[in-house]
């Protein structure tokens, strides 16, 4: 699990960094076009407040917004492997990320399991102007401000996306925090040769030497006084 190699590991890193950025951009689009298109509509600041509109766009944008910075933070890790603050700024925000992608997840199949249930009765909530609840498929005549018989189906069909790209930040996220265990040889990756050598390199550039052929000898025993 704590496996690194330290010539093929920074260009997997630099990959799954762009992805996480490319991933967090289509997410964040995803969640401006709902919002843009639909749920500004539905949730109005004297109205009620959906479960869907919290799910759907602030949880989601912010996911998307962090991914695309925990993406470029493990772009510049891969560039800087000896640099140990940006060995901690991955361990952060991977963190928070894989949390903030998670929780954005399960919100999202929240929604769409209340939105499926109710036959999307709650995306009308601002247009129930009798005793009875309406659907997107109501043939009661509504006066809203958008296009009722659509208003169903485009919401899922751009929530399906966003709930699979949230899964990918998610597991994008834990791959980049375990890489930055590695790194720094905590938790579960404890002390490894790996960053034995990454030190050691490190003090070679200081000293300004080549880290490539700069001696890496092993590890002797720490005598006990």
């Amino acid at each position: 699990m704590c496996g690194f190699d330290k010539r093929k590991g920074p260009r997997r890193l630099m990959k799954k960094g762009i992805t996480l950025i490319f991933v967090g951009h289509i997410n964040l689009l995803l969640g401006a076009i709902v919002h843009g298109s639909i749920l500004r509509h539905i949730s109005k600041p004297n109205a009620k407040i959906t479960t869907e509109y919290s799910a759907a766009n602030i949880i989601s944008v912010t996911s998307g917004l962090l991914s695309i910075a925990t993406g470029i933070i493990a772009v510049l890790v891969s560039k800087n492997l000896y640099l140990w603050k940006m060995h901690v700024s991955l361990l952060v925000s991977s963190f928070l990320n894989a949390l903030l992608s998670t929780a954005c997840c399960v919100g999202l199949l929240l929604a769409i399991s209340l939105t499926i249930d109710g036959n999307g009765r709650s995306l009308m909530v601002n247009c129930n102007s009798t005793d009875h609840p309406i659907s997107p498929h109501s043939s009661f005549m509504t006066d809203c401000p958008f296009d009722t018989t659509r208003i169903y189906d485009t919401t899922l069909a751009l929530w399906f996306p966003s709930t699979l790209l949230a899964a990918v930040e998610a597991g994008l996220s834990i791959w980049c925090f375990i890489v930055g265990l590695t790194l720094r040889g905590l938790g579960p990756c404890l002390p490894t040769y790996l960053r034995e050598q990454l030190e050691e390199e490190a003090m070679a550039i200081r000293m300004g030497a080549d880290p490539d052929v700069f001696p890496h000898p092993l590890i002797e025993p720490q005598s006990v006084h």
